[in-house]
């Protein structure tokens, strides 16, 4: 072979790891450079002889990768020998029956998503708390799942085509050396199909999207702007932390909060990937009988059932502080994730270089954010005004306006509904329309097949106007009020504690 033959096998299997350098994991290879015609012939004859050398030095060989080689194919298949996969012996499924089942799984993790956020934002907040936004938390767990899922290659393996032999033993885990073009078409299969199974949508799209929080991420970043950041270790009755900011201290404190996020989300997003590499061998691969035939049909019971079931417990909670920390919550979070997930199949494809609908969804749900927030810190909405004053022993002792008396503590208890409704919104609704998951998802594979210069003017670009846009569109929206008339603290946990008394 030739000295130029082998600087041209040398680029082919350099390409591959250069573009991985700065590509998502999930995508090892893009676009080569255009070639010139009259090396064409040469090249392709090139590929055949060393793709023929590689399987025939790799007979007999089983495990052994290395993970920086992040691909693996199917087990070779013989043309004459064709045989069928487990999903090609089950009919296929009707177009009214997956989309029964992806609603189901995003129903479903939607709501876990959605408790799982709130939980670790309660455990993440507690006094001396080293990062305040306990957001943050939620959206590098999130994205932990996020990049695990991306680049899991053996839970749906037999989903997209597993090859099955009753006649041979195969090893479903055996990995063989292949060239970057195969590399490249199995990738794009994978991904393909994956992207397609119920299940895959239910965990990405339904979990890890209402598990992260875009407008949360957002909300923080203003509070920190206008010092309104809450510090459990400090017990103020005003509604700010520190009296008198130096000029400059807001400007950092809100770079603090986004630099911090984006950085660990995207730092957490590779660490899930690394771990779905690190524990190849010893991840499970759900059958696909089992996954047609049992976990389909069960979530349909199961989300609709969790879903009905808050609405009840809504209606007659055992205990009212349910409604606050979780019940309303999860009512509105399985229509925020749909809203998401429409909106992305609708408008995400008409720029592929930036994703229209996770944008337009992070917005929108960022703005309705700030507007619930107004209405909940503003006097006879959704904080009670301060003349108010709420005597929980009222009904044990005479009255000389009776009247009077039940008329305001009816009005309190509209007023906590109203917060309630409120917070359900931001918690619920807007958690889950918005997302931060997907949002760094797309930041690593944005501009694929194009240089390495696009792709990180498009990904820069994504993200200044993605944070741009949503905290200037909260400095509008909520600055307007915070910097006019104030506002006014929350006490319905007060009242919470309060009714609990006279129920």
């Amino acid at each position: 072979m030739s000295h130029s033959s082998h600087d041209i096998i040398d680029d082919l299997e350099k390409a591959p790891d250069e573009e991985n350098a700065v590509a998502p994991l999930s995508e090892l290879t893009s676009e080569r450079p255009v070639e010139r015609r009259d090396r064409g012939t040469d090249r392709e004859r090139i590929r055949d002889e060393e793709q023929q050398r590689e399987q025939e030095e790799s007979a007999g060989y089983d495990e052994g990768i290395p993970l920086a080689e992040i691909t693996s194919e199917p087990p070779v298949e013989r043309h004459e020998e064709r045989t069928t996969t487990v999903a090609e012996v089950l009919p296929p499924l009707s177009a009214w029956a997956t989309r029964l089942y992806t609603i189901s799984y995003l129903v479903f993790f939607a709501i876990w998503g959605t408790l799982a956020r709130l939980g670790v934002q309660a455990l993440t907040t507690y006094p001396g708390a080293p990062v305040l936004t306990g957001v943050l938390w939620a959206n590098v767990g999130g994205c932990i799942l996020m990049g695990f899922f991306i680049e899991d290659r053996n839970i749906f393996r037999e989903e997209w085509g597993q090859p099955t032999n009753p006649g041979k033993s195969q090893n479903p885990r055996r990995r063989l050396p292949s060239t970057a073009s195969a590399q490249e078409r199995w990738l794009k299969t994978h991904k393909t199909v994956k992207k397609s199974i119920p299940l895959y949508i239910g965990l990405t799209t339904g979990f890890c999207g209402s598990f992260t929080s875009f407008s949360s991420f957002m909300r923080d970043a203003f509070l920190a702007l206008s010092n309104d950041l809450v510090d459990p270790s400090v017990l103020s009755t005003s509604s700010s932390l520190i009296d008198g900011r130096g000029r400059g201290d807001s400007f950092m404190a809100v770079v603090a909060v986004l630099a911090i996020t984006v950085s660990m989300s995207i730092a957490a997003f590779y660490l899930g990937a690394h771990l779905a590499l690190a524990l190849d061998s010893w991840i499970p691969i759900i059958p696909f009988r089992f996954t047609r035939n049992v976990l389909d049909r069960l979530v349909v019971f199961l989300g609709w059932g969790c879903w009905l079931g808050a609405v009840f417990m809504a209606i007659w909670p055992p205990h009212n502080a349910w409604r606050t920390d979780a019940l309303f919550a999860i009512i509105f979070a399985p229509l925020g994730c749909l809203f998401r997930f429409y909106m992305s199949l609708a408008l995400n494809a008409r720029i592929p270089a930036f994703p229209l609908g996770t944008f337009a969804v992070n917005i929108i749900g960022t703005g309705v954010l700030g507007m619930c927030f107004d209405l909940q810190h503003v006097a006879g909405i959704g904080a009670p005004a301060t003349s108010w004053r709420f005597d929980p022993l009222a009904s044990s002792r005479p009255s000389r306006f009776p009247g009077a008396a039940a008329e305001i503590e009816a009005t309190a208890r509209s007023i906590l509904v109203s917060c309630q409704v409120l917070q359900a919104v931001m918690d619920g609704f807007c958690g889950a329309t918005t997302t931060v998951s997907t949002w760094i998802a797309e930041l690593t594979s944005i501009g694929l097949g194009t240089s390495r210069r696009r792709r990180f003017a498009w990904a820069y670009l994504y993200a200044v106007v993605s944070m741009g846009v949503g905290l200037g569109l909260l400095v509008i929206v909520m600055g307007s009020v915070r910097w006019s008339r104030g506002y006014v603290a929350l006490v319905y946990t007060t009242f919470v504690q309060s009714m609990s008394y006279v129920s």
